[in-house]
């Protein structure tokens, strides 16, 4: 019996060409069943040279064969780490949910390249199985949450090893809108960036409260306190990503280098926790009102608070656009927004930010 750290190259090319030459279907098919024995019994032992001679050799083999021989490889190799590379990416790449379902789900060889073809070119079938790995890089959660169905999405968002960009975050928060599962799931998600979790409440929690309270009226007060909770997240609520951007702001407040070119920056960087405090500083309100402000689906709030700190219309469009991109809504009307905003004079808009000052005090006292 030959060991596992030697591959007997010579019987195995020599059963290929037979197999090749003068073998049927099923000649193939109980020479591939050969090799994948041969291989799975060794993988951990073989070297780089052989696991290249494995790959060359399936490659023959899984030409011409049916479906189920396929789906039988892609059940033995996808949970070996050491797989044959282009054997793999080729069972991953197949029409046949049945051979890359497996694959894309459980094999460790498949990098994030491959993972992007598949979910871009495949069907939602191999999208939901790419969904179920046990880590999904950010570059990958982007195709998945643009590309793939409600089914696909959810189970990604559930997916406790997936990673998400802020695209992808905003993309999930505009998909929760009137779906509350999904709501849900991205609400609860750790990293999820604290503005696009204050725009998912905002639109969200009420319609959440109700759906649940209808469906189980006994657990209605535990939906009002998880509402309630979750408001006062919102509130107070702060990762640490925000708080390295709010320390960033300060510093550059107390150095005396936090201008309009700087705001400016830091908006066509689509750096939203910066530019939310650094106009909250130069407008002298709490970075929570400027929040609030900032995230109206309108853009007024944007230009009082803007105008209040005596920004130039170029700055104020460069947070418009900021705000656009993240929200994935509908285009602001730029050229309304700045006849609006050059008629605005700077006292009428003080006069309303002291009223979302005062709104924003009313709420955070608790109620007698």
């Amino acid at each position: 019996m030959p060991s596992k750290s030697a591959v007997p190259a010579g019987n195995l090319l020599d059963e290929l060409q037979t197999a090749l030459t003068h073998g049927t279907v099923a000649r193939r098919v109980e020479t591939l069943r050969r090799v994948t024995d041969l291989f799975v019994n060794g993988a951990v032992d073989y070297s780089d040279r052989q696991v290249e001679l494995f790959d060359d050799v399936f490659q023959c083999l899984i030409e011409q064969i049916e479906v189920s021989a396929k789906v039988l490889l892609a059940n033995r190799l996808a949970p070996i780490d050491t797989a044959p590379p282009r054997t793999i990416r080729q069972l991953a790449s197949d029409e046949a949910i049945e051979v890359a379902g497996p694959v894309l789900s459980r094999s460790e060889r498949l990098d994030d390249a491959t993972l992007i073809e598949a979910a871009q070119n495949s069907s939602q079938a191999h999208l939901l199985a790419i969904s179920n790995r046990r880590a999904l890089s950010g570059a990958v959660t982007d195709v998945l949450v643009l590309r793939g169905n409600d089914e696909v999405v959810q189970n990604t968002v559930n997916n406790p090893g997936a990673e998400f960009t802020e695209n992808g975050f905003t993309r999930l928060v505009s998909r929760a809108e009137g779906n509350d599962s999904l709501a849900t799931c991205v609400g609860l998600r750790p990293n999820l960036p604290r503005h696009l979790y204050l725009k998912l409440l905002a639109k969200a929690s009420v319609m959440v409260r109700q759906r649940l309270e209808a469906a189980n009226p006994k657990q209605a007060a535990d939906v009002s306190g998880a509402v309630r909770e979750a408001t006062r997240r919102a509130r107070t609520g702060m990762t640490k990503q925000t708080e390295i951007a709010h320390a960033l702001v300060k510093s550059l407040y107390e150095d005396g280098r936090l201008d309009e070119q700087q705001i400016a920056e830091f908006a066509e960087d689509g750096k939203f926790d910066e530019a939310n405090a650094a106009i909250a500083v130069l407008a002298n309100v709490p970075v929570s009102t400027a929040e609030n402000m900032m995230i109206e689906t309108r853009a007024e709030g944007v230009m009082i608070l803007c105008k209040v700190s005596s920004l130039s219309w170029p700055t104020v469009k460069a947070i418009i656009s900021m705000r656009d991109k993240l929200s994935s809504g509908a285009p602001t009307d730029l050229a309304s927004s700045k006849a609006t905003y050059e008629r605005l004079r700077p006292s009428t808009a003080q006069q309303v930010l002291r009223f979302h000052r005062m709104q924003q005090s009313a709420a955070d006292t608790p109620a007698a």
